[in-house]
């Protein structure tokens, strides 16, 4: 919105700062931050006093666990709030991108919305069935996938780009947009896999989304793609703006939700933040790229799918819990530990991620 005040300005006054991207992340991420600080504490008050019990506590979860009791959930509402508002001042909004991710960050969060109301309500860890937030991720999904490649320049549309090898474009034809469904659908859900312990899933959200961002930035200048040898993507340089609020929102968010937290950033937060992962990983053509940042959501999603299968072959569990970072508190490991590790795990794909756009 305040790029609207670039037209005020003769091209060397404070109002042509407005013009670069730099300058309106950096408030993006500040108004997120602030957002966060402010709004953080009386969201937490009206949270506990509408939940009451707070979220409901697995009966089969660990042991330590059960002390988190009365904790209220639907904290994504601050991230979201922080997110969304930030995005909408600072961001041009004539970028079809920033409206994508955003549509998919605001659809995923009503999902998520409505599952922790029912969990809450009805004071049960079931919530909305299975089957109904797959469909409604699926069609959320179906339609970021059409918005994004019907923006896409015609040489990309239905490409799959392989990073590392610059050059390398996959035409996957009719089957791109169930190729990209995958991609939203599964962030989403890997990421709501891993919140499960405090401050586990928003630092790697934030880190993924930091990478993202970066990347983003660098597809959407034709210099910087003529330099590092990846496609052009012109207008998701705008993006950034958007991972720089998310950065700030996130922030904000973990003052709150650091050990031991005082709220749950519930679905409401978790498939948000991963639908928006998948959705710039489509906008930018770097799905493959997000496999990498986002490895620990990977991880998480895979120890699920392997513990579930594998049970079911053999009445016998590979892990001791899934996902993952349950079969480590069953070892012993301790909470924090568990927590800082994965976080450095994470820093580490995401530099990994980052190299896959210069390599000679």
């Amino acid at each position: 919105m305040l790029y609207w005040l670039t037209a005020l300005s003769d091209g060397g006054d404070f109002f042509n700062l407005f013009r670069y991207i730099t300058f309106r992340a950096g408030g993006a991420f500040l108004t997120a931050l602030i957002f966060g600080f402010i709004f953080g504490k009386p969201l937490i008050n009206v949270l506990r006093r509408k939940q009451g019990k707070g979220q409901p506590i697995r009966d089969d979860g660990p042991e330590g666990h059960f002390s988190k009791a009365g904790t209220p959930t639907m904290g994504g509402l601050l991230i979201v709030g922080a997110l969304v508002t930030s995005t909408l001042v600072w961001a041009r909004w004539d970028n079809p991108y920033v409206w994508m991710v955003l549509f998919v960050t605001l659809a995923y969060a009503a999902i998520g919305f409505a599952d922790d109301y029912a969990k809450v309500s009805k004071q049960n860890t079931k919530g909305v069935s299975g089957k109904m937030r797959m469909s409604l991720g699926v069609i959320i999904a179906v339609l970021a996938s059409l918005w994004a490649t019907l923006h896409h320049p015609e040489a990309l549309q239905n490409q799959l780009a392989v990073p590392v090898f610059k050059d390398t474009l996959v035409n996957l034809g009719i089957f791109y947009i169930p190729f990209a469904i995958v991609v939203i659908v599964g962030a989403a859900n890997a990421v709501n896999l891993t919140d499960g312990l405090d401050g586990l899933a928003i630092m790697p959200a934030m880190i993924a989304a930091s990478t993202l961002g970066v990347i983003a930035y660098a597809v959407g200048r034709v210099d910087f793609t003529e330099y590092l040898d990846v496609h052009y993507v012109p207008g998701t340089g705008e993006i950034f703006i958007f991972t720089s609020a998310l950065f700030g929102a996130g922030l904000g968010f973990l003052w709150y939700n650091a050990p031991p937290a005082a709220v749950f950033m519930g679905d409401t937060g978790s498939l948000a933040l991963g639908g928006a992962l998948g959705a710039i990983a489509v906008a930018t053509k770097h799905e493959l790229v997000l496999a990498i940042v986002g490895g620990l959501f990977v991880v998480e999603a895979l120890s699920v799918i392997i513990q579930v299968l594998y049970f079911k072959r053999t009445g016998r569990r590979v892990f001791l819990m899934a996902p993952i970072h349950h079969h480590y508190e069953k070892k012993g490991w301790a909470e924090p530990t568990i927590v800082i590790r994965f976080w450095i795990i994470s820093l580490i794909l995401a530099m990994i991620g980052l190299a896959t756009l210069k390599v000679r």
